[in-house]
């Protein structure tokens, strides 16, 4: 069913739990869509297929439910939960207010060394773009708000921000197969924004870039209706 440790990339020098790596390949495959929503997943078959006991799993799908990326119900099959439209304007909603605030402080304390280390990382979204693979895109995604984050001293802001996100990740994802370029030109509007210590045109920066994914909304929920739940 899956193969416990293959490709799995961790950038703490901490050893993860098995737990932690269930967990992360888990999530991995669900934003990718490689578990599409309303699989049914059993804590024997996972267990079986990474070599463990049941606990870790339990442990994982415990998170991943946390997360709104699982539906368990006793004495019923675990699912992967189907996107919620109305979670994702949550989540949209969280996102931006956490993350506005992030890039005003960011403006303002980010050093020349961080933003040609965000530059760098910029670089290598566009050879993702290149090479449309959109699962090291999204990951890249992913680490530029990060970073911005981490970089300004607020590190706790990401935390949260992934608290929130699960419905609005895999909308991304599905995003990226025909508007990878355009968050990938988006960031650099951000950057450079940064690079100008320009805090409203950040500001207004990151609010454009986050906002585009309710204007795709319609056309990926159109596409792959199955997907979301009936509203």
């Amino acid at each position: 069913m899956f193969e416990a440790t293959k490709n799995l990339e961790f950038e703490s020098v901490v050893r993860p739990s098995v737990a932690d790596q269930i967990f992360e390949k888990l999530y991995q495959s669900v934003i990718s869509l490689e578990l599409l929503p309303g699989t049914k997943l059993s804590e024997a078959e996972v267990a079986k297929s990474f070599g463990v006991s049941r606990q870790p799993v339990r442990d994982a799908f415990y998170r991943l439910s946390d997360r709104g990326f699982l539906v368990i119900r006793p004495q019923r099959a675990t699912t992967v939960s189907k996107i919620s439209a109305d979670a994702l304007k949550q989540a949209q909603f969280i996102r931006t207010s956490l993350e506005i605030e992030t890039i005003r402080v960011a403006c303002n304390v980010l050093t020349n060394a961080d933003l040609d280390d965000l530059g760098a990382l910029l670089d290598e979204q566009e050879k993702a773009v290149q090479a449309a693979d959109k699962e090291y895109f999204h990951r890249l995604d992913d680490r530029f708000h990060r970073e911005i984050c981490e970089r300004a001293g607020l590190g706790f802001i990401w935390k949260l921000i992934q608290e929130n996100k699960a419905h609005m990740d895999r909308v991304r994802f599905l995003s990226l197969s025909f508007a990878s370029g355009t968050a990938y030109e988006e960031h650099i509007l951000v950057y450079k924004a940064l690079r100008q210590r320009n805090v409203d045109d950040t500001v207004q920066r990151m609010r454009d870039h986050l906002h585009n994914i309710l204007n795709h909304f319609p056309r990926i929920r159109e596409a792959h209706i199955d997907y979301f739940e009936k509203e």
